[in-house]
């Protein structure tokens, strides 16, 4: 299937902003551009350590903007007139900073062009004191410190690892799975989670997505770990549907994990208590610090006490334990 690139163009301050305003709508897997001038200043700071190739040519073209693909079927028209939408309201709240021209242009890009081409930066990554994310078609090397190494190709959908809540959410993994655990992993992506979960010591995994594509994804990440297919379920649903039966995840879990955004997190948590075991742990990520404390208080409301908390660049992830009824 072949892909509309969305590119948003902004001022440089409100970059994030924009970037936000797409994972609020789901489409946390955007590109962002930062401006010639910002790249051209790191490059000059940083001639001393650094060798690169004088990219003037290059930067000349670059104007500051946010990317994203949408599917060219039905429901990428639907995703995209949702971005004209949110990009629209945006304009008119957004206040403090200049927020650049908001425009918005469309591209016709075919699906392996965009699947191959972001391969080169996607190296491998470690993470907490345990985990090395390896792209599947990278080989190895060294590992001198012993990593575990989870091996993953994301596919068309969002968990490469390089993302913060990612990366946040595997530390807490690492915190909170003791061996045996049965996860179950809310937005599961390419699985990146679930199967993180395994490597860490879990017994079980079953992840979730709304995404269809996801679900054969995560089979296929979880072969390329040598996983066999009994050891994690990857289903297609929506949890906050009313219609949805809770008993798909073959009862409770001891974790569970959710990397999205606040809009999607605070609606969830009355959910939780359905799908957790008391005493058990939930770990919620892709939160931006304005929204930390709305997050906080739906947990709470939901019947979870907060745990700890990790930022990394103004993202937050929780851990909150759901409490034991008297």
């Amino acid at each position: 299937m072949d892909l509309n690139r969305v590119t948003i163009y902004a001022s440089e301050e409100a970059l994030e902003l924009v970037g936000y305003t797409l994972s609020e709508l789901g489409l946390a897997q955007y590109e962002v551009i930062e401006s010639a001038e910002t790249v051209q200043r790191f490059l000059d700071e940083s001639a001393a350590h650094w060798d690169y190739v004088e990219a003037s040519e290059v930067l000349a073209t670059r104007r500051p903007c946010v990317r994203v693909y949408l599917a060219q079927d039905e429901i990428g028209a639907g995703q995209l007139r949702r971005v004209r939408q949110a990009v629209e309201a945006l304009r008119e709240s957004i206040v403090g900073i200049d927020p650049g021209p908001l425009h918005i242009e469309l591209d016709p890009v075919r699906e392996e062009d965009w699947a191959n081409n972001w391969k080169q930066y996607y190296k491998p990554t470690p993470i907490g004191k345990r985990l090395l994310i390896k792209p599947s078609w990278e080989a190895l090397g060294e590992n001198p410190e012993g990593r575990v190494v989870l091996n993953m190709d994301p596919g068309m959908v969002f968990g490469t690892g390089t993302h913060e809540t990612t990366q946040l959410s595997l530390l807490m993994l690492e915190e909170y799975i003791g061996g045996d655990e049965k996860v179950v992993d809310l937005g599961c992506g390419s699985g990146i989670l679930s199967i993180g979960a395994l490597l860490l010591g879990a017994s079980e995994a079953v992840g979730i997505d709304i995404d269809p594509n996801a679900e054969a994804i995560c089979r296929i990440n979880l072969e390329d770990n040598g996983f066999a297919p009994g050891r994690a379920r990857f289903l297609t649903g929506n949890v906050l549907d009313e219609a949805f039966d809770d008993s798909i995840f073959g009862g409770k879990a001891d974790i569970v994990a959710a990397n999205i955004v606040a809009g999607v997190l605070i609606p969830l948590m009355p959910v939780v208590p359905r799908l957790l075991e008391e005493g058990g742990v939930l770990i919620c990520s892709g939160i931006i610090s304005e929204r930390r404390s709305e997050v906080v208080r739906a947990m709470e409301d939901a019947g979870l006490c907060l745990l700890a908390e990790h930022e990394q660049k103004d993202w937050i992830c929780l851990a909150g334990r759901l409490q034991e009824k008297a």
